[in-house]
């Protein structure tokens, strides 16, 4: 009889080429994605003088570097060397890229699902760390380095250790303005950025089949900043209709052979993990960093720790943390004045996110300026088509392009040096959004309370008789 399997496992298993003796496997990629920063790799490739093994199974995409603002003319020398240079592999290798004037650019994260590029059951790797959100369609789904993007570009395989198994079940119902991003904040903040150090974390319970395709791809976006290699969930009847249609998602009798083998896609009943973890969704509220980690946050309605009753290691990060961010113990959360917003990003730029940050800011006015940047040019025309820019815009906040934007700092959109911002992304340490920045990372919903108020907000009462 053989052993029951976890989705780890099922997805593993169908990967696997071989075993080194060092129990090191090699695994075949069905998609490599790539954006400007994969030059490195690219000249590697160059330096060998070597072919790429499939060059139809690799996307390109412009997004790290992609201006929020004036793209017809990149005025920054910088920015324009590190598309141009992307440009130029893709021409050398024939690839299809999503470039800046393309109807369907945006950020990989966004654009892989949205296109059908992303399916059930695949392997998908991409230079960066948050490729983890393809996990929510039930794949295996991790970040690598310029080394082994390289070596994807050069063989399609990679060399991985298979990580433990973790599963992390939330099971209830979140209450109104509590969203996937309060569950990772809430996660992360209570085991901590290395909880789930060495393992592959697959998401459970009827709190999570409640969540939408973009809530999912939310949760497992963060899956990495509570240390796991990457997040999953089984594919379900939400995961097919999501994809059902899309551009590269399978068509006729061959999407009805791809559900059948989509239906295995889950763990079995007996399997064991070698960590399992449950939460109730009923005691998960609006979370906020208020430090420079994604375990430094608290609900809310919290009051900023003292380091001084803290353990010697979290006292002492605390400290550094309170220093850097000009807070201080003991004093409440709500209230902490907040320079400027930002919402968008891989982790919540999708038009759900976008939804729910309009119905709060809806005939109200924000006291101080932000950028809205949807994940992609297809989010940021069905936002347009929604009325959505015009609530943003009339609450005086700046509707720009699409694109990695304020997330990251290397595209021009940039925090002050001790400025604040409330932010839906997905890393607060220091210098993230741009040297001597101060984040605050949350939900979409809770910048926009942040937006309204001009501090740090709890977004429930803003929700009275909304529909988030």
């Amino acid at each position: 009889m053989s052993k029951a399997q976890t989705l780890l496992d099922k997805l593993w298993n169908a990967h696997e080429v071989l075993i080194r003796e060092d129990g090191t496997s090699l695994l075949w990629v069905d998609r490599h994605l790539v954006h400007e920063g994969s030059h490195h790799a690219f000249a590697k490739l160059a330096a060998r003088e070597g072919d790429m093994a499939a060059p139809d199974l690799t996307f390109a995409v412009v997004d790290h570097y992609a201006p929020t603002h004036g793209r017809a003319k990149i005025k920054d020398p910088q920015i324009s060397r590190m598309i141009e240079t992307l440009r130029g592999n893709v021409a050398v290798h024939g690839l299809k890229i999503f470039d800046l004037d393309d109807p369907t650019q945006g950020i990989v994260h966004v654009v892989g699902p949205e296109q059908g590029l992303t399916l059930p059951g695949l392997l998908i790797n991409c230079g960066d760390s948050h490729t983890s959100t393809h996990g929510a369609f039930g794949t295996l789904a991790f970040g690598i380095g310029a080394t082994e993007v390289a070596h994807v570009l050069a063989t399609q395989t990679i060399w991985q250790r298979k990580p433990k198994a973790m599963r992390i079940t939330v099971n209830g119902t979140l209450a109104a303005g509590v969203s996937a991003k309060d569950i990772a904040l809430n996660w992360i903040a209570q085991l901590g950025t290395g909880g789930a150090q060495g393992h592959a974390i697959e998401y459970a319970g009827s709190a999570i089949e409640a969540l939408s395709m973009e809530g999912r791809m939310t949760l497992c976006n963060l899956s990495i900043e509570g240390g796991a290699r990457f997040g999953m969930i089984a594919p379900d009847e939400t995961t097919f209709e999501y994809v059902k249609g899309r551009p590269y998602a399978p068509k006729g009798a061959h999407w009805e052979a791809s559900l059948a083998d989509w239906a295995t896609l889950n763990t079995d009943h007996d399997a064991e993990f070698d960590r399992d973890v449950r939460f109730d969704a009923a005691d998960i509220a609006p979370t906020v960093t208020w430090g420079t980690s994604p375990e430094q946050a608290l609900p809310v309605t919290a009051i900023i720790p003292d380091p001084n009753h803290l353990d010697a290691s979290k006292g002492k990060a605390a400290k550094a943390a309170l220093d850097y961010m000009g807070l201080t113990a003991g004093q409440p959360l709500i209230g902490t004045p907040v320079d400027q917003v930002f919402i968008g990003s891989c982790t919540n730029g999708r038009i759900e996110d976008l939804r729910a940050a309009a119905a709060v800011l809806s005939g109200r006015s924000a006291k101080i300026s932000g950028l809205v940047s949807p994940g992609s040019a297809l989010v940021k025309a069905q936002a347009e088509q929604e009325g959505l820019d015009r609530i943003f815009t009339d609450a005086g906040l700046t509707w720009v392009a699409s694109g990695c934007s304020m997330c990251v700092g290397m595209n021009g959109d940039l925090v002050e040096s001790g400025k604040r911002c409330a932010s839906s992304t997905n890393r607060n340490f220091r210098g993230r959004q741009g040297r001597g920045a101060r984040t605050h990372l949350m939900s979409p919903a809770m910048v926009a309370a942040a937006a309204v108020n001009g501090t740090i907000s709890d977004v429930r009462p803003l929700l009275q008789g909304r529909a988030l």
